[in-house]
């Protein structure tokens, strides 16, 4: 809201505000500075114009309109001789605008030609041409002022209107009281602020004042804290560090507006109520329809709004405020939805960080995938070489040792050769030369066309043709949706076998859609099998990617598939991972669904009650299938009570003792002896009671469908109900003199007594 408190000018909280005709606001010593001199007829307008048009000179009618007009003065009435401003009396002006005229709006467009320092056109003071109109009525109202014909206008600095000043000047402009009020109230508000004005993140007591604000994180800081918790750089080097509404506060009252006008009145001084510009002594109580303005009775007798439609001034402002608030209603909701669209936008930005970061990551192991896969097929192809090589080497140099030998053994075959020539014993050589004529036609033999030719070529027959690649590499990019194509299919889910779990009867599954797959994803089917190799059956559809199944069967192994489906069908399945549930079961009471007067404790895993009562209180799991057995050990047990041990249903009736309904199974003991109860029908009594310390255990077979109880390691009985089926669920029931510990993940006994035979 400060923005609208501010003037358009000075930049400061409004100081005596004034509405323009425009409906736009300024203070009034900011009014004094804006308002100009215009020239009383715009014949000679060219040549002000001009922007070398000489400024006026000294001389009587150069200081024209230089003194401020005062809110109290009027646009020419200068009391001064010699350098007094040049009053306009009853000259008429071609381009004045009137601003108590019933048809005129109250402002034109005139635009000055010269810029003043604060922004405002502004056009300088020439006199009029000599001889003309204006002239002479300037030198008529000589003797009252002796300045040149001008009269001021008032140019806003937000709409860039202007609007001509009538012999009242700026006291012609009302003061919006109204602005003036809200501003007072907001300085106290911020005054009340600025005592509050801590630092947030001091560890002192009491904490530090703040030396700036940081405007993103809305925090104050003082000047160790700042350094400390909000240092100027990497990501708060974009930060706007501000001073506090404090400081902000005493750096507005302190400036002044342009002219050194006074502050405005403190903010508890009493306000005066408003009085008509026009009667000063009369007080606004009608609102003319006609001019959309506040009016008194003095105006509707004697001024222009006699003839004017007028209603009552309380009616109107009740009327105008219903207005404002049915437009504000309009105004709140888009401010709503603003809102909400700028939290989409926020979450948008964090999904496209979040989406950014997983598609880089995807593209880095692609990408990492291709080098590698190109990397092992380097390896293969460096290998073939190397062996080709190999092969060469182990040829050429076979051929060198073979080639070396027979050289050898040919030259030293010459060697004798001619030395046995070189003799001239004819019989003797005549014993050796059928023998050697053979030897060197044997050794002749031996080198055959080819032997000395090379049996493989240096040259290697291997030509790797990589264009293709380059080419597919080259050409390698993202697909852009750049149009809205057919949808297809989703591709298959990738099952994430990391986060895909089993406890106890449980399974817990996840998976995800691959990357870079541009087909949309409605949602996901999960695909269950009954846990012996039966057809598969959906247990869930939904959007979700993660997926907890409970209730199956201990002991069992689960084939489970997913596929995903949208608008143009359902895709195929993933690949079938393989969930093994627990051998035996860990679990503890169940607390949600307790009677509320039993008490746990131990983590869930200690019962005792607050009543006298007999109580009921069911386990975590549930079973339908497998043997599971587990202890229940007495730690109090006073007065004699009865608990009961067994199983029950979900539904049982928990504000009685197990097993007299028929929703539970059970052995309600005592410090003697047991008994079986179902449907409240007692049977098997049997010698054998519980003490403090002692061991309760039950024994479940849901495959031969058995419930068989024991006392300290000893079975009570044959097995005490047989055709048990269904689902059931440990179960225990108490009174307050009782306290048992549960243990589970047990062993299961490995002697027990069948079933009782009837006898015939």
């Amino acid at each position: 809201m400060e923005e609208e408190l501010k003037c358009p000018v000075c930049g400061s909280l409004f100081r005596e505000p004034i509405i323009l005709p425009c409906s736009h606001n300024v203070c009034l010593p900011c009014a004094r500075t804006i308002a100009v001199q215009t020239p009383e007829s715009e014949q000679h307008l060219p040549a002000l114009l001009h922007p070398r048009a000489p400024a006026a000179g000294p001389g009587p009618g150069a200081a024209a309109g230089s003194a401020p007009l005062d809110y109290d003065c009027g646009a020419g009435g200068g009391a001064g001789g010699g350098g007094g401003g040049g009053g306009s009396g009853g000259v008429d002006h071609a381009d004045k605008l009137s601003l108590h005229s019933e048809t005129d709006s109250g402002y034109g467009s005139y635009t000055p030609s010269l810029k003043s320092p604060n922004g405002v056109r502004v056009l300088p003071l020439v006199p009029p041409p000599p001889g003309s109109s204006a002239a002479a009525a300037a030198a008529a109202a000589a003797p009252r002022g002796g300045g040149g014909g001008a009269s001021s206008s008032l140019t806003c600095p937000q709409c860039h209107r202007s609007a001509s000043l009538d012999h009242r000047g700026l006291r012609g402009f009302q003061r919006n009281r109204l602005l003036e009020a809200i501003v007072q109230r907001y300085q106290q508000s911020r005054a009340a602020a600025s005592a509050a004005a801590k630092c947030q993140l001091c560890d002192r007591s009491p904490p530090e004042a703040a030396a700036v604000m940081c405007e993103q994180c809305e925090v104050l800081y003082c000047a160790a804290c700042q350094v400390k918790c909000h240092p100027s750089r990497g990501p708060f080097a974009k930060h706007r560090l501000v001073p506090p509404p404090s400081q902000q506060g005493a750096a507005g009252g302190a400036s002044g507006g342009p002219g050194g006008a006074a502050p405005s009145k403190a903010p508890g001084a009493a306000r005066k109520p408003p009085t008509c510009a026009d009667h000063e002594l009369e007080n606004y109580s009608m609102y003319c329809v006609t001019c959309r303005t506040p009016v008194c009775y003095q105006c509707l007798e004697e001024g222009k709004h006699a003839k004017h439609e007028v209603k009552p001034l309380g009616a109107m402002w009740k009327q105008h405020k219903a207005q404002l608030s049915q437009a504000l209603n309009g105004i709140s909701d888009k401010a709503k939805e603003a809102k909400e669209f700028l939290v989409q936008l926020k979450n948008i930005l964090q999904q496209i960080q979040e989406n950014g970061l997983d598609y880089e990551a995807c593209l880095v192991a692609q990408c990492d995938a291709l080098v590698d896969a190109l990397t092992r097929q380097k390896a293969k192809l460096l290998t073939k070489v190397t062996k080709e090589r190999e092969h060469k080497l182990k040829v050429v140099w076979d051929q060198i040792n073979h080639c070396t030998l027979k050289l050898r053994q040919s030259t030293g075959l010459m060697e004798y050769c001619l030395e046995v020539i070189k003799e001239n014993d004819p019989s003797g050589f005549l014993q050796i030369s059928d023998a050697l004529i053979k030897r060197v036609q044997v050794s002749q033999e031996q080198w055959v066309k080819g032997a000395l030719e090379p049996k493989v070529s240096a040259e290697f027959d291997l030509t790797l043709d990589s264009d293709p690649l380059l080419q597919s590499i080259h050409q390698l990019d993202f697909i852009q949706m750049k149009c809205r194509v057919p949808v297809s299919v989703p591709p298959v889910p990738l099952l994430q076998l990391e986060k895909c779990c089993t406890r106890n009867n449980s399974v817990t599954l996840a998976w995800r859609m691959p990357p870079f797959s541009h087909n949309p994803v409605e949602g996901y089917i999960l695909e269950l099998d009954d846990g012996d190799g039966g057809q598969f059956r959906e247990v869930y559809v939904g959007k979700e990617t993660l997926c907890t199944i409970d209730g199956l069967h201990f002991n069992s192994t689960y084939n489970a598939r997913v596929k995903a489906f949208n608008s143009s069908g359902v895709g195929p399945y993933s690949k079938t991972v393989v969930l093994q549930t627990s051998d035996v079961a860990w679990f503890t009471f169940d607390a949600s669904s307790a009677h509320r007067d039993i008490v746990l404790s131990n983590d869930n895993q200690t019962a005792t009650c607050s009543s006298y009562d007999d109580r009921v209180v069911l386990g975590t799991a549930a079973f339908s299938k497998g043997v599971h057995y587990w202890e229940l050990h007495v730690d109090r047990y006073d007065n004699h009570p009865d608990p009961a041990f067994g199983v029950a249903r979900i539904n049982v009736v928990k504000d009685m003792m197990l097993g007299k309904d028929d929703k539970a199974w059970a052995m309600y003991v005592d410090n003697n002896r047991s008994w079986f109860m179902h449907c409240n029908s007692h049977t098997n009594r049997t010698e054998g009671g519980v003490s403090k310390g002692a061991t309760v255990g039950v024994l479940l077979d849901l495959n031969k469908h058995t419930l068989t109880f024991f006392i300290n390691g000893k079975q009570q009985g044959p097995s005490a109900f047989e055709n048990v089926e269904g689902v059931f669920m440990p179960a225990l029931s108490l009174n307050r003199n009782v306290q048992v510990t549960l243990h589970t993940g047990l062993e299961i006994p490995q002697t027990v007594r069948p079933p009782k035979l009837p006898s015939n």
